[in-house]
């Protein structure tokens, strides 16, 4: 199960009222990128941890999570609320299945998020893996309102280090948003959008899927696939889809 340690808040970047981001320095062994940690404060004298990927490459320190505070929570609106020189409890067991290492063959790479389950795909991202297997990859990450679009640094620094081999489709549900898909992202494949706006055909002879956020997307988004012939990705039974779950 790992040992806790505790470790020394480095930054707390407020996205938006409910949109956080928090970087620690802590001595993590090594880990894949697209993997998860358990983060957790001592409250009312128990140790309340929730599960939280890290946005950084293996490589890069220090280590960062992104997450929606939960105004009823007993965790995250604590977290959000950390500054500098603060302390957290971090487990040293890092793990996951959402990374390159397990995913298949595959010519063009398709990532789907939702909300801050862009997290593992950015820290995927800024590895050479998906790189050095894809011609192309497609992030397209979908949130409420457009305010929840965080990173956009980081996605610009992507495109000019990749250029027309990443695109981006950012995709806002609530309100509209200059160069952003206003459907979701079942949808916007059902009707094709997706796949116009980066010229590019999601094809089970060619594709590999990687989804990660809400059950309500991912189960949406596996059965418009299913009619095209792609199938969960598992060891025993190579497939296209490999799938997180959020919540």
């Amino acid at each position: 199960m790992g040992e806790w340690l505790e470790v020394t808040v480095a930054e707390t970047v407020r996205w938006n009222d409910g949109l956080y981001s928090l970087r620690f320095d802590a001595p993590l062994p090594a880990f894949k990128a697209g993997q998860f940690v358990r983060v957790g404060l001592d409250i009312d004298g128990e140790r309340v941890a929730r599960p939280y990927s890290l946005v950084n490459a293996p490589t890069e320190t220090p280590h960062e999570i992104y997450f929606n505070v939960v105004p009823e929570g007993p965790l995250s609106p604590r977290l959000a609320r950390l500054v500098p020189g603060d302390t957290l409890f971090v487990n040293t067991t890092v793990t996951g299945t959402m990374t390159m290492e397990r995913a298949p063959e595959h010519r063009y790479l398709w990532l789907f998020a939702t909300g801050t389950a862009l997290g593992p795909f950015l820290s995927i991202l800024k590895t050479d893996a998906p790189w050095a297997r894809a011609e192309r990859v497609v992030l397209c990450h979908s949130v409420r309102r457009a305010s929840d679009l965080a990173y956009g640094e980081t996605i610009r620094q992507l495109q000019s280090r990749h250029g027309d081999r990443f695109a981006f489709v950012p995709v806002v549900t609530r309100e509209d948003h200059p160069g952003a898909l206003h459907e979701r992202i079942p949808a916007g494949l059902a009707s094709g959008e997706i796949e116009k706006r980066v010229g590019l055909e999601l094809r089970a002879e060619d594709a590999h899927v990687m989804l990660c956020g809400n059950s309500d997307m991912i189960e949406a988004v596996q059965q418009v696939l299913k009619e095209r012939g792609l199938r969960r990705h598992r060891r025993r039974e190579p497939g296209h889809i490999t799938v997180e779950k959020y919540h």
